[in-house]
C-alpha cells in the first residue's frame, strides 16, 4: 500500500507560480511512476505530467500540451516525494489537483490514462485569479 498526500495548494495570480508536493508513505514510492491529474468543476480529470522510476540512471517525463514549457515535475526518491513546479500559471489552471503512483513500465503512462494507476491521493485545490 501506498498512502499520498499533497500539499502546496493555494491562490496564485495569473503569471505567478505554484509547487504542488505529494508525499508519499507506505511503500517506498522510488519503485512507482508518479503522476500528477486535475480536474476542474464540472470536466473530468485530466492528465498533467508523469515522472518515471529510475531506469538506466535516467527519469522519463510526460507532459500534457496545455502545460508543456509551464510546469516541471521532479522527484526526489530520498524524501519519498513528488513535485510539481507550475510557473506563467494560467486561470484554466484552477482546478483540483491529485498525485498517483503507478507500477506498469514508464512507456504505459505516456498518454494518460489515469486507469492505469494504482493509488491516488485526496487532491489540493489550486485556483488562479486573472
Amino acid at each position: 500500500q501506498v498512502q499520498l498526500v499533497e500539499s502546496g495548494g493555494g491562490l496564485a495570480q495569473a503569471g505567478g507560480s505554484l509547487r504542488l508536493s505529494c508525499a508519499a508513505s507506505g511503500r517506498t514510492s522510488s519503485g512507482y511512476g508518479m503522476g500528477w491529474f486535475r480536474q476542474a468543476p464540472g470536466k473530468e480529470r485530466e492528465f498533467v505530467a508523469f515522472i518515471s522510476q529510475i531506469v538506466i540512471k535516467t527519469y522519463y517525463a510526460y507532459y500534457d500540451d496545455s502545460v508543456k514549457g509551464r510546469f516541471t515535475i521532479s522527484r526526489d526518491n530520498a524524501k519519498n516525494t513528488v513535485y510539481l513546479q507550475m510557473n506563467s500559471l494560467k486561470p484554466e489552471d484552477t482546478a483540483v489537483y491529485y498525485c498517483a503512483a503507478g507500477s506498469r513500465t514508464y512507456s504505459s503512462y505516456r498518454d494518460g490514462d489515469a486507469q492505469l494507476y494504482d493509488y491516488w491521493g485526496q487532491g489540493t485545490q489550486v485556483t488562479v485569479s486573472s
